[in-house]
């Protein structure tokens, strides 16, 4: 496993932990590789019942690396971190165990957008959220547009997602995005108390109670990622992503009013 992911097991529970937090947990091409193949490896592990997924350091994840989206924007990476992200949805998506996810501070991007297939959402009272979307010049990501108001109402998710504004983690739990908010100390403790919880139950009772939840779900899922992929395929690489990319870069605010009508 990559030093990027950490994981341990106690009682049928895999941790996995992000680990890059000089970088904020921030999503590069190997560390989308390595939390797939850690979702795949946990699902057909016989004695793992519940991933429990959590970051280290002061954030949960800081979303995609945007120095890394960067290059693949200007073409100076034809792979990217695309190919990973879209491994990594994969395996959310087809997680068949329960996921139990302890946001322990940022969340931004794909560190918010995940919650939308935990089947238990934790966060410190630290935590804030926000998907930067428009703030990027570019669509939402991982079913989002579709999960994201099955989570919040659809009111607050057009705020979250039209307005890229941050989120506290009161104001996540009042909506629905997260299930409970505990202190920064207590987080881990009893997100992991709630996950052995579920861990003593026979995995093949988990496995068809969660498959019986998300069946109904599949259609909508697929039906949105297809069209968030051609239009972020579109807006990457256009001039408000450019800009707020070189304005991330450069240490900047970017600036989006002197772009071409209709940019």
């Amino acid at each position: 496993m990559s030093d990027l992911l950490l994981r341990e097991d106690r009682e049928r529970v895999r941790t996995l932990s992000l680990n890059r937090p000089d970088q904020l947990n921030a999503f590069n091409q190997e560390l989308y590789v390595a939390l797939a193949e850690a979702l795949g490896e946990a699902d057909g592990d016989p004695d793992v019942a519940v991933v429990m997924l959590t970051g280290v350091g002061r954030a949960f994840s800081a979303g995609t690396d945007l120095l890394e989206m960067r290059q693949t924007a200007a073409g100076a990476d034809d792979a990217g971190a695309s190919h990973g992200f879209v491994g990594l949805v994969d395996a959310l998506a087809g997680f068949t165990k329960p996921l139990v996810v302890a946001v322990n501070g940022l969340g931004l991007g794909i560190g918010v957008t995940l919650l939308g297939y935990a089947d238990l959402a934790f966060a410190s009272s630290a935590a804030r959220f926000k998907t930067p979307f428009t703030t990027l010049g570019v669509a939402p990501e991982a079913a989002s547009s579709f999960l994201v108001p099955r989570l919040v109402g659809r009111q607050n998710a057009a705020w979250m997602l039209l307005s890229g504004e941050w989120v506290d983690a009161e104001e996540a739990l009042e909506m629905g995005l997260v299930w409970r908010v505990t202190s920064p100390e207590g987080l881990l403790a009893t997100a992991w108390k709630h996950a052995a919880t579920l861990a003593a139950r026979p995995i093949s009772s988990l496995v068809a109670v969660k498959e019986t939840m998300t069946a109904s779900l599949r259609p909508g899922i697929e039906a949105a990622r297809e069209l968030e992929n051609a239009k972020f395929a579109e807006l990457m690489g256009a001039p408000a992503n450019l800009e707020a990319l070189t304005a991330f870069a450069e240490g900047r605010e970017p600036d989006f009013t002197n772009l071409p009508p209709g940019a």
